[in-house]
């Protein structure tokens, strides 16, 4: 049951070219949307460095919890590299 309604969903990619200072907030501004299934940061040429995958209707609290080392990491990534594409699949 749960692989038909997988199959019944319809996914949509978008990408986002920003700034590495700019990431976290535009990353949390998705998050709050609520249709994000996953986020990937990727280099310029399209090397992914990291990969985020995220539950559709995840309780905020439980999900804050969850990604405190993912924002480690995020803060990390963007503190070294100037230009980032941000890949972004949502659930429709």
């Amino acid at each position: 049951m749960d692989e038909e309604k997988r199959a019944e969903e319809r996914v949509r990619v978008e990408e986002f070219e920003i700034s590495g200072d700019l990431v976290v907030a535009k990353i949390k501004e998705l998050i709050h949307q609520g249709n994000v299934r996953r986020i990937s940061l990727q280099t310029q040429e399209g090397r992914t460095l990291i990969e985020v995958p995220l539950t559709v209707g995840a309780a905020g609290a439980a999900a804050a919890v969850v990604l405190v080392p993912v924002w480690a990491a995020i803060g990390a990534i963007a503190a070294v590299v100037t230009k980032l594409r941000v890949v972004v699949e949502r659930v429709e």
